[in-house]
C-alpha cells in the first residue's frame, strides 16, 4: 500500500500491510512454519549477515507477523512496529532492549500490576533503579528527572484508575531531562489516542484486548521509530525470543481490519453506561474520562478522539464489591479487558493483588473499586444489570 499517510485510519486498519503471494489471496495468509529455506549457501550468509532482505526463522521473522507490524504501524504512526507474545512481554522486552545496569528508569505509579511488579522488583536484580511518581503531576516528573533517568514509563489513561496525563508536556519534561518516554497505549489502542503524536518515543500494547477484541489469543505489539524497534528491540527479540506466533498474528492482524468500528461501539456503550451509574447516589465514585465531572477533561479532549471503554465505580468496600460482582449477570468475571462481552473485575484482589497494600492506595485501588471494560452488547441491558446488582 504506498503512501499510507495519505489515507484515513478506517482505511488504514482494512488495507495497511497487506502483501500477497504469487497465489494472488485476497486475504492474508498465514505462514505456519518454523524456518525459510535459501536458494544457495550464499544467500542464505547474505541474509544472516543483513546484506540480503530475506526471512530466517520464525522466532524473529515471518510474513504474517510483518503484516501485523506494518499494518499496527500505519495505525500508530509509527516509522516501524515488533510484535511480540504478550503485553507484558512488550514491555519487559522494551525495558530489557533499553536500559543497562546502573541505569534509572522512572515509572508512573498508577500503573497495571504486573507492570508495577516488574519494574520494582525485578528490574533491581539487573541493577537497574527505579522511581514511582503521580501520573498527572507534572511538578513531580520534573523533580524526579533532575536525577540522570534513562527511561520513564506511564500508561494513559492509567489501569484501572484511569488517570491521565498530558502527553505533550511529559514528552517536552522527559526529553529536557535526556531520557526516552514509553507510553502503555492498551487501553486506548491507536484509535483512539496516537501517543508518538504527542511526542512519546514508543508505545507498547497488549493487543489481547482490544486489539483482538474478542478474548481469543495472546499478543503484544511495540512501536516507534525504525531506530529503537528494528535496533535494540529487534535485536533482543532475536536473541531471546519473546515471539508472537504466527497464528495470533493472523487473528489480530484481520482484527485491525473493526478496530475503528468496534472502539467507537465500545465508547458509545461505555458513554450510557457511564451517565447511568453517575446518576446513582449509592457509590463513592464513578469515574470515566467522558463524564462532564472528569478533573482533566481538557486533556482527554486534547490527546483522545473518544473516552475509552473502562469506567470504575467505587462501591465502598470490598464485601460490597465482591457481592456487587456475584450478582451481576450479564457482566463476564475475568481479569481481561477490551472483549466484545462486557468484563467486570476488582483490582484489588486480582489484578493488582501482588502489590502492598500501601502500594495499592497509593496507585487509587481502593477495596470497592471495581473495573468495568464495556462490551458491545445493548448499553440499555448493561445499565439494567448493574442497577440490579447495585440494589441488591
Amino acid at each position: 500500500m504506498s503512501d499510507e499517510r495519505r489515507y484515513h485510519p478506517k482505511t488504514l486498519a482494512v488495507r495497511a500491510g497487506s502483501e500477497a503471494t504469487g497465489y494472488r489471496e485476497h486475504s492474508e495468509a498465514l505462514f505456519l512454519t518454523s524456518s525459510f529455506t535459501f536458494d544457495t549457501a550464499a544467500q542464505g550468509a547474505r541474509i544472516f549477515a543483513k546484506e540480503e532482505a530475506g526471512y530466517l526463522y520464525a522466532r524473529f521473522t515471518n510474513p504474517t507477523v510483518t503484516m501485523f507490524e506494518d499494518r499496527y504501524a500505519a495505525l500508530e504512526g509509527a516509522e516501524a512496529a515488533m510484535g511480540v507474545a504478550s503485553g507484558m512481554s512488550a514491555i519487559f522486552t522494551t525495558l530489557l532492549a533499553l536500559l543497562d545496569q546502573g541505569d534509572r528508569v522512572v515509572c508512573a505509579r498508577e500503573v497495571f500490576g504486573s507492570t508495577y511488579l516488574l519494574v520494582e522488583q525485578i528490574l533491581p536484580r539487573w541493577g537497574i533503579r527505579p522511581t514511582f511518581v503521580p501520573l498527572g503531576d507534572l511538578d513531580a516528573w520534573r523533580d524526579a528527572l533532575k536525577t540522570p533517568t534513562k527511561l520513564v514509563l506511564v500508561e494513559t489513561p492509567s489501569n484501572p484508575t484511569l488517570e491521565v496525563v498530558d502527553l505533550s508536556a511529559l514528552a517536552e519534561i522527559v526529553h529536557a531531562a535526556g531520557a526516552l518516554m514509553v507510553v502503555d497505549n492498551a487501553f486506548c489502542t491507536p484509535a483512539l489516542q496516537r501517543p508518538l503524536a504527542h511526542g512519546a518515543d514508543l508505545t507498547v500494547t497488549s493487543a489481547t484486548k482490544f486489539i483482538d477484541g474478542q478474548g481469543r489469543v495472546l499478543g503484544g505489539v511495540i512501536a516507534g521509530s525504525e531506530a529503537l524497534v528494528r535496533g535494540p528491540i529487534l535485536s533482543l527479540c532475536r536473541t531471546t525470543g519473546p515471539t508472537l506466533s504466527a497464528f495470533n498474528a493472523w487473528v489480530l492482524l484481520k482484527s485491525l481490519e473493526t478496530l475503528p468500528v468496534r472502539m467507537a461501539a465500545h465508547c458509545d456503550h461505555a458513554e450510557a453506561v457511564a451517565a447511568a451509574l453517575a446518576l446513582r447516589g449509592d457509590l463513592e465514585a464513578v469515574t470515566y474520562p467522558g463524564l462532564p465531572s472528569y478533573r482533566h477533561r481538557d486533556i482527554v479532549q486534547k490527546q483522545m478522539s473518544r473516552a475509552g471503554a473502562l469506567v470504575t465505580m467505587d462501591v465502598g468496600s470490598r464485601a460490597r464489591a465482591m457481592a456487587v460482582l456475584d450478582r451481576l449477570a450479564l457482566f463476564s468475571r475475568t481479569a481481561n479487558l477490551g472483549d466484545t462481552r462486557s468484563i467486570v473485575t476488582h483490582p484489588a484482589s486480582t489484578t493488582h493483588s501482588r502489590m502492598t497494600p500501601e502500594a495499592r492506595l497509593a496507585a487509587g485501588v481502593s477495596e470497592g473499586l471495581v473495573r468495568l471494560a464495556i462490551g458491545l452488547e445493548d448499553p440499555r441491558d448493561l445499565v439494567a444489570d448493574l442497577a440490579q446488582a447495585l440494589d441488591g
